[in-house]
């Protein structure tokens, strides 16, 4: 990395903290090092370059985290940046500017889709993938719904996913979507290229150039659409409703296992013993029971659960998606795409890489169907409460019938014994996981997963 930079650090840290992807909310924390990383040249006579900057976040109690903020400069207020603007300051080069963050500049980010073809010279590599010819006079427009990251559109061409919180090393979005890319999956968005440059532990990925998919409807929205659609039809079954998901739930199974193959051939697969695995959720179990101390009232049933996955001696793992709920899925008119292969957000990189078993994925999904459900059932609450046990049966008889779809498709039939003990014990891990996450983010919510766990039976 170059030297320092002379941003001002107050106004940086007021704009991280504001951020919708900064990950420190709630903690305590002082910006460190700002490094400037390097420049994107700009593109066309009206185009603006940016400045990558590298901020090193220290929090109180002693962790640190680097955040990527690229910026772009204006000797003048520019008024249609102004809900980006980070701060004004003297730059050794350029004198005083005001400095706005350059993925809501469409000016600037032309320039980054531009360095894919003219690859500039510096410290970041604009890495290409053969196959597919870059649209450069596209538009760039930011997606304003990201969270975590940020997402810069390409007219309907490509998409760019910028990385803020960055950390040296492989990441997994660009490692697995290049794997299936390159085997022709078409179950994801493919990658076009990345942004990456060297540091001393490592390559340090900034972001990932990808296939814009132009039918693409989110699939936690078909499903809720779904669910509403039975809600509507007071006198029909699930299966007898025009908006039935079964089906889809289905396709979404073969979608999951045949990237789950493709994961397999391509990564590191090995074993690992059951007993610490289950040993590790005990002890989620445990630290969780302080924060949710209802979770006590179902120990017994949560640990036979546990101690059923240590009996099968040892489990498979390979490569997995991490995180998958309903949220990381896409439905086009081509079938399902699965997006945003990071893992836990929480979790450290070293940790996101390592293999893990494929189950976990596929316990995700099935709290995802059973939150779909609920959440439906929750925004109904206060109307016409006569109708609200049957809600509640509904809730769960659409959640049952697209998790047993689900399950259909992802293993091609009825799971055995063994399948049914892992899948048990992963659905309890993730059910406890929720209780935590709700109990401290949405505390009336933790109805949904305490009841889920109150489902949970030993496996036979």
């Amino acid at each position: 990395m170059s030297s320092d930079s002379p941003v001002n650090v107050d106004s940086i840290k007021a704009y991280l903290s504001a951020a919708r992807w900064f990950g420190g909310k709630g903690r305590e924390f002082e910006v460190g090092e700002v490094r400037r990383l390097a420049v994107v040249p700009p593109a066309g006579e009206h185009g603006r370059a940016t400045y990558v900057h590298i901020v090193e976040v220290r929090y109180d109690d002693g962790d640190t985290e680097l955040y990527q903020l690229p910026l772009a400069f204006y000797t003048d207020p520019e008024p249609r940046l102004d809900h980006a603007f980070v701060g004004w300051w003297e730059e050794p080069d350029l004198g005083w500017v005001h400095a706005y963050d350059a993925l809501h500049d469409r000016d600037a980010m032309a320039g980054w889709l531009q360095a894919f073809e003219s690859k500039p010279e510096g410290e970041l590599r604009f890495e290409r993938l053969p196959g597919h010819d870059l649209d450069h006079e596209a538009p760039a427009a930011l997606f304003s719904g990201e969270q975590s990251n940020s997402t810069v559109f390409y007219g309907e061409d490509s998409i760019l996913k910028v990385f803020r919180k960055v950390t040296p090393g492989v990441n997994p979005d660009i490692a697995i979507h290049e794997v299936l890319t390159e085997a022709g999956s078409e179950h994801v968005a493919h990658l076009y290229g990345w942004v990456e440059t060297d540091t001393e532990d490592g390559p340090l990925q900034l972001a990932m150039l990808q296939q814009f998919l132009r039918t693409a409807t989110d699939g936690w929205e078909l499903a809720l659409t779904s669910v509403r659609n039975l809600f509507a039809e007071a006198d029909l079954h699930a299966d007898e409703v025009g908006g039935d998901f079964a089906g889809e739930s289905t396709r979404l199974g073969e979608a999951l296992r045949e990237v789950h193959t493709v994961l397999a051939e391509s990564f590191e697969t090995g074993t690992v013993p059951a007993s610490e695995v289950a040993a590790a959720m005990r002890a989620r179990l445990d630290d969780a029971i302080t924060v949710v101390p209802e979770l006590e009232a179902y120990v017994a049933q949560l640990r036979g659960a546990y101690d059923a996955l240590e009996a099968l001696g040892d489990i498979e793992v390979q490569r997995i998606h991490a995180d998958l709920h309903l949220g990381q899925t896409m439905r086009t008119v081509l079938g399902w795409k699965l997006v945003d292969f990071e893992g836990e957000p929480a979790k450290r990189l070293s940790e996101r890489v390592l293999p893990d078993s494929p189950w976990r994925d596929v316990a995700g999904m099935m709290r995802s169907f059973d939150y779909a459900a609920h959440a439906v059932q929750r925004s109904l609450a206060g109307h016409d409460e006569t109708s609200a046990q049957q809600r509640a049966v509904r809730a769960e008889e659409w959640a049952a019938r697209n998790k047993q779809h689900f399950l259909d498709g992802y293993a091609g039939g009825e799971l055995d014994g063994r399948q049914g003990t892992m899948l048990a014990a992963y659905v309890a891990d993730k059910a406890v996981y929720e209780c935590v996450y709700e109990t401290r983010n949405r505390p009336a919510w933790v109805s949904i997963p305490l009841e889920a766990v109150a489902r949970i039976g030993v496996p036979s």
